[in-house]
């Protein structure tokens, strides 16, 4: 369980722990604004969601340790090449490395778990497994923050200790699993438009506040997203092994919890640079005076998650009014925030409060959503269906950090307003999760028995 969380939580943490790298960045590579920069942090998330589904379907085909191992070495390896870019391109292609392994690396832990753990501890162990995935995205900024002090390169470079010791532990104690009836190859030209669709829709967000809605450019954009994402939803229906599994997608709990993780990681995407922006910019707090003021937020996850959110499911009659009671105590913590935002500093009585609020929302609302979507999985799908519901949660990152960074171009009559604009996006991104939770995730979990029964089986005839 360790060996497992050590990755979803390495993952995670290089999401968002450049967060705060991105002024050191900047001074570095003069001239870069803050929509180069995004993409850096763009770049690691789209290719990290399009890599999901291929690399689930992959390590069910060859072992999920064997998958989990190579994806370490991977992430690793992009870590270092991460430290050692000597500019904003190199370092985005390095990100894009990084989040190879990282894609190929969640799934396969994730399914490990589901295989290994006996399904009485499942679901204490996808709490722990989630929050600690949860824990890591928000903890980027705060160990960012510390190391940035140091050195903006040491962000990417503390990975490789921690990697090497990581896979050394999973030869040793992870056990290999398989689906031993092995199916056909993953579509990975399928995979290649979904990268496409959620980059362009993304560069369609950040190019809207110099150009406009209705300009060219971004409407060409989101017509090719569009053309993109047809040809992902035609290839899912014609090829053996998809990108997007249709069957999957027949259950209710299933498609709700990945929609709804779409719009809650967007909310997480956009809260954390939002907050992380603001501290630096109108605060004045140097990059680890930031990180520790928003680390109250994550310190509240884990229990929330392992203690909290476990007793309120059969008290709330279902997992689904455990997510939608974390997206609603989350938007009352941004309500709070919009509230109190001052431009005069006043941590402990003005954004502390929203913190432990916020982190206690994150620690009931992310383990629900996974418990939600995974719950029905059926063995023989279990990487495949783990990497929709990861890929659902970094293409709201994506959408979400775009987002953002669209409404902080806005100009405004004084600092704050740019910062007001982000925190209504995420209000809004919190109250649809809990809408879509209320509407699609309260009925009854169906077994995995009778999910299985409705996924499709390909032919034995038919080929990638």
């Amino acid at each position: 369980m360790a060996v497992l969380a050590i990755a979803v939580f390495m993952s995670s943490l290089d999401l968002f722990i450049v967060n705060l790298a991105f002024p050191s960045i900047g001074q570095e590579y003069a001239g870069e604004d803050l929509g180069s920069l995004s993409w850096v942090l763009n770049a690691y998330t789209i290719v990290f969601a399009a890599v999901l589904v291929p690399a689930g379907r992959w390590a069910d085909r060859v072992g999920r340790r064997r998958a989990l191992v190579a994806g370490l070495a991977v992430f690793t390896g992009g870590s270092l090449l991460c430290g050692l870019a000597p500019g904003v391109g190199w370092l985005v292609a390095a990100r894009t490395v990084q989040a190879i392994g990282a894609g190929v690396m969640v799934p396969a832990s994730l399914s490990l778990l589901l295989a290994v753990i006996p399904q009485e501890q499942r679901a204490r162990a996808l709490g722990s497994w989630s929050a600690l995935g949860a824990l890591g995205a928000a903890l980027g900024p705060v160990i960012g923050g510390g190391l940035v002090e140091i050195g903006w390169r040491w962000v990417f470079w503390v990975n490789l200790p921690v990697g090497v010791v990581a896979i050394l532990l999973a030869l040793r104690l992870v056990p290999e699993s398989r689906d031993e009836a092995r199916g056909s190859r993953p579509d990975l030209l399928g995979a290649v438009f979904l990268a496409l669709a959620v980059g362009l829709v993304a560069g369609a967000l950040v190019e809207a506040a110099d150009r406009g809605w209705a300009s060219a450019g971004v409407l060409g954009l989101l017509l090719a997203a569009a053309l993109c994402a047809g040809a992902v939803v035609a290839r899912s229906f014609r090829h053996p092994a998809p990108v997007l599994e249709p069957g999957l997608f027949r259950s209710r709990m299933f498609s709700g919890a990945g929609a709804a993780s779409v719009l809650y990681y967007a909310a997480f995407g956009a809260f954390l640079l939002n907050t992380v922006e603001f501290l630096t910019t109108v605060w004045r707090f140097t990059p680890l005076e930031a990180g520790l003021a928003i680390a109250p937020g994550p310190l509240m996850v884990l229990p929330f998650a392992r203690l909290v959110a476990p007793r309120l499911i059969p008290l709330l009659g279902g997992v689904g009014r455990v997510a939608a009671l974390g997206c609603g105590v989350g938007a009352v913590a941004q309500g709070l925030w919009l509230v109190l935002i001052h431009v005069e500093p006043a941590y402990v009585t003005h954004l502390l409060p929203a913190q432990l609020l916020g982190g206690a929302g994150v620690g009931l609302a992310i383990p629900s959503l996974l418990g939600a979507g995974s719950a029905g999985l059926p063995v023989a799908n279990l990487g495949t269906g783990s990497g929709i519901l990861n890929m659902a949660r970094q293409v709201g990152t994506v959408l979400g950090v775009a987002a953002l960074v669209a409404a902080l171009a806005v100009p405004g009559p004084d600092p704050l307003t740019a910062f007001r604009n982000g925190i209504a996006l995420t209000i809004a991104f919190l109250v649809a999760a809990g809408v879509v939770c209320v509407a699609v995730l309260t009925r009854r979990i169906r077994p995995a028995a009778a999910v299985a029964v409705t996924l499709p089986h390909p032919r034995p005839q038919e080929t990638a």
